[in-house]
């Protein structure tokens, strides 16, 4: 019986002896700089814009990662401010593009401009060639666009929406939601210059009437259209009072 113990504890003061022994082999670190270019991409790619642009701060490789165009093929905008951010790139890989505004200004450049107050006038100046003026910009380095979604965007005109067709040939699908300037002239433009598009959206576009859409309807047969409420809202009309030209229209007429 002694025996056995004492064996049992040789064995254990074995066993201890070797685990004090033991010497533990260091972690191995890796710096991420160590990462070949597509697991970069692949890491940049579960970042949001700002953490982007932070971390291509850090150093220039990681900032030729960032420039890289096939990181940029989807864009979204939640605000208007952030059209005038650096923390993204314009490039012939951007496929989607959408700005959806949801604020409370939104309605105040809804107003029609005749009836704006010089409070509200002076809100809208701050913003109001944002949109047309980043859409511009898309329009000279993002010709492979194929999808737009534009929502509470109350300044984008007809001209500039035409000429985005005109620019992107291969652009697919147009949502266009609460945008108070469009009108009817951007369904010529869709038909006259969308030879690619197979979805229009023109929702709560007060500018657009029920007539214009047939003719939409009857030029591009296989366009998917959809317009909800846009030919049942009220349209902008100018008041009467502004409809004599003369000093009073011109005073009253923003500048």
């Amino acid at each position: 019986m002694s025996t056995s113990l004492e064996l049992g504890r040789s064995s254990r003061r074995q066993v201890r002896s070797l685990g004090s022994g033991h010497t533990p082999r260091p972690l191995r670190t890796m710096h991420i700089t160590q990462l070949n270019r597509e697991c970069l991409l692949h890491l940049f790619s579960f970042l949001d814009k700002d953490s982007r642009k932070n971390l291509a701060r850090t150093c220039t490789q990681l900032q030729d990662v960032f420039e890289d165009p096939t990181l940029w093929p989807l864009l979204h905008f939640r605000s208007l401010t952030e059209l005038t951010k650096d923390n993204f790139l314009l490039s012939p890989a951007l496929r989607s593009l959408s700005i959806c505004w949801h604020s409370s200004r939104v309605q105040v450049c809804s107003i029609e401009d005749w009836f704006k107050s010089t409070f509200q006038r002076s809100i809208c100046s701050r913003h109001e060639n944002l949109v047309n003026d980043f859409l511009l910009q898309v329009c000279d380095r993002c010709p492979n666009l194929a999808s737009v979604t534009l929502s509470g965007c109350g300044h984008v005109t007809d001209d500039c929406l035409a000429r985005l067709l005109r620019c992107c040939p291969r652009l697919r699908t147009l949502r266009l939601e609460n945008c108070a300037r469009v009108t009817n002239r951007t369904l010529v433009a869709a038909a006259a210059h969308g030879r690619a598009l197979q979805t229009l959206h023109v929702d709560f576009c007060r500018n657009v009437s029920a007539a214009g859409l047939r003719r939409l309807r009857a030029a591009c047969p296989h366009l998917a259209l959809h317009a909800e409420h846009s030919a049942t809202m009220i349209p902008d009309q100018l008041p009467r009072c502004l409809l004599a030209p003369g000093p009073a229209l011109r005073k009253l007429l923003p500048r």
